[in-house]
This record gives structure tokens, C-alpha cells and sequence, in this order.
């Protein structure tokens, strides 16, 4: 069956801090996933989260923080709906696994264990300024990499109307 916009899930992954550069990054691509009916996920705290989240709720856009601890209040200002796991960091997979798309923005090591879990879930990863992976060292870098939040945006949007990636097994 394929997927409508009505039930797109596009996470969205990048550090608890960032500057603020970066923050305007994360704010135009919550924007731009709202304006495509898009709902976003992310770990639900601060920084490229916190940003997303505003950006996609300015938009009139829904997001999903899965949170890391166990207290509710712990979600940013524009999470909507808060996901509590106590967890700590491995709720990281449940932010990628609840999604058919990650956005990786920047980030540090826990945006990195993000990028991992949805390569091994074969989730596609888009990176705006991100890690540059490549295994055994031949060059290839399985993220796509786009220059530009309207790029991040569109490129999720492709691949997640195509439906999941879960079922061929496959990266794009």
C-alpha cells in the first residue's frame, strides 16, 4: 500500500546543542515537513530537535519527541506529543525506527548512533552538514547528502512517498 501525506513519518536527528546557524537549518526543515503534512519525529529535547520542532509547529505541523528519561516535562516547548521511554540513549532507535526517513542534521556521537540504527533498520538517511560515512574506506557515503534544508526536505518527502525501504531490504 502506499503511503499518502496524511501518515508520513520523517525524523529528524541532530545534536542537543547547536549554533545558530544550525538552528535556522533545523527550523527550516520543521518547517518545510509540516508545509508537506510530514510528522515529525525527534528525541525531543533541545538544540536541532528544539528547532524542528518549532519550525514544524509554526507550520501547523504535528511532532513526536521520544524522550530519553521518564518525565513528560522534559520535551521541548513544540513537542506535541511526548513519548517517554526511560531509556537514556538507546531511545535512538526507537526515533529512527518510528520513522521511513531521517534527516540528519549536524550533530555529535548520539547523532551518530542514530545514523547507524536506521542504516541497519535501512532506513535512508538524508545529512545537511552531517557525518561523511564510508565503509572499508572506498569512498562511498551512504547518506544523501544535500546542501540545503528545502533539499533535506524534498529528498524525504521522494523517498518516503516511494513507501518503505524496510520491505526491499535495500539502501537507496
Amino acid at each position: 500500500m502506499g503511503l499518502n501525506n496524511m501518515n508520513m513519518c520523517i525524523a529528524v536527528i541532530g545534536g542537543s546543542e547547536c549554533d545558530d546557524e544550525t538552528y535556522k537549518l533545523a527550523e527550516e526543515v520543521g518547517r518545510g515537513l509540516a508545509r508537506e503534512g510530514a510528522t515529525l519525529i525527534c528525541g525531543g529535547l533541545t538544540g536541532v530537535m528544539a528547532a524542528a520542532c518549532r519550525g514544524a509547529r509554526s507550520e501547523g505541523g504535528i511532532t513526536v519527541g521520544i524522550l530519553p528519561g521518564d518525565d513528560r516535562e522534559s520535551a521541548n516547548e513544540d513537542v506535541m506529543i511526548p513519548i517517554v521511554t526511560g531509556m537514556g540513549y538507546a531511545r535512538n532507535a526507537l526515533v529512527v525506527k518510528s520513522a521511513q526517513v531521517a534527516i540528519a542534521i549536524d550533530g555529535s556521537y548520539g547523532t551518530l548512533s542514530e545514523i547507524a540504527y536506521a542504516m541497519q533498520f535501512y532506513i535512508p538517511v538524508i545529512g545537511l552538514n552531517t557525518w561523511d560515512l564510508s565503509q572499508h574506506g572506498d569512498g562511498k557515503n551512504p547518506i544523501f547528502v544535500v546542501n540545503s534544508p528545502y533539499q533535506a526536505v524534498q529528498k524525504a518527502v521522494s523517498i518516503a512517498k516511494k513507501g518503505s525501504r524496510r520491505k526491499s531490504g535495500k539502501h537507496s
